[in-house]
């Protein structure tokens, strides 16, 4: 009587399991290979902006600088927030600068234009100043509940006239900045103080901590307005100095009502 034929157990068991063993391997492979594109995927322009956008948002001054070198730079606050959207994505906020003695009279008002740079352009983020065609009515904006600010479509509508565009890009590792950047070298037109035209720098640090550095030229290229050393560094508020600004606010209020504080300089508007 002949032996019945049919494959042996063991066999297929181990053929079985070098099969799912490699079916797994293959899973985990192509999940390594996602997990890695995912996480190596590059940041678009539009990511950047963003950061740009959150980074200028807040209010800041410039009291260390102030305090370190009270010849050539002011304690001035700069307050900014989201202001409305456009169509395309790019985003609005509303900047403007005070001395901190009075937040409440801005010297320079300002509607910011962020959006990502356009791809013929070696950039990563635009940044666009505007004048704002009727500004009184934006003193204080920030500080503002959001029904006693201008509607978003309003704030589209008072966008005035170009005054600057800075292009910034990613800083190189290592360097304290996010971003840094600054206006094309021929600048823009200006004709403030004897100004024929005018240049921004702007960086952008990881702690939030915002560079600035705008100034006027003639046009024998004489600086005429603007500091000289180097860029206002705007710092974050921390809540010891912003009720230490406020107390002292409270104090010259009525003072500053009455009589504007001597010696006060416009830097540029």
């Amino acid at each position: 009587m002949g032996t019945e034929s049919g494959s042996d157990p063991e066999s297929s068991s181990n053929g079985w399991s070098r099969a799912r063993g490699l079916v797994v391997k293959t899973l985990v492979l192509i999940g390594g290979a996602l997990l890695i594109k995912r996480l190596t995927k590059s940041t678009t322009r539009r990511d950047h902006a963003r950061v740009v956008s959150r980074s200028l948002t807040g209010e800041k001054f410039t009291r260390d600088q102030a305090s370190r070198d009270p010849e050539n730079y002011f304690n001035i606050r700069m307050l900014s927030c989201p202001a409305a959207e456009m169509v395309d994505g790019s985003e609005v906020l509303y900047l403007e600068q005070a001395f901190w003695r009075t937040p409440q009279k801005p010297f320079r008002q300002r509607l910011y234009m962020v959006k990502p740079c356009p791809k013929e352009l070696k950039c990563d983020v635009e940044v666009s100043s505007y004048a704002i065609r009727d500004a009184e009515e934006y003193k204080n904006f920030c500080d503002r509940s959001k029904y006693q600010r201008p509607l978003p479509e309003e704030v589209i509508g008072d966008i005035g006239e170009h005054l600057t565009t800075i292009h910034l890009n990613c800083c190189d590792r290592g360097k304290r900045c996010l971003y840094e950047g600054s206006t094309s070298p021929g600048g823009f037109p200006n004709s403030w103080n004897g100004a024929s035209y005018c240049t921004s720098d702007l960086a952008i640090l990881k702690n939030n901590e915002i560079h600035l550095w705008d100034r006027g030229f003639d046009e024998n290229r004489n600086q005429v307005w603007g500091p000289k050393e180097g860029p206002y560094e705007f710092k974050p508020a921390t809540s010891s100095s912003t009720n230490e600004n406020l107390s002292a606010l409270n104090i010259l209020y009525q003072s500053s009502i009455e009589k504007p504080i001597q010696g006060s300089l416009i830097l540029q508007d």
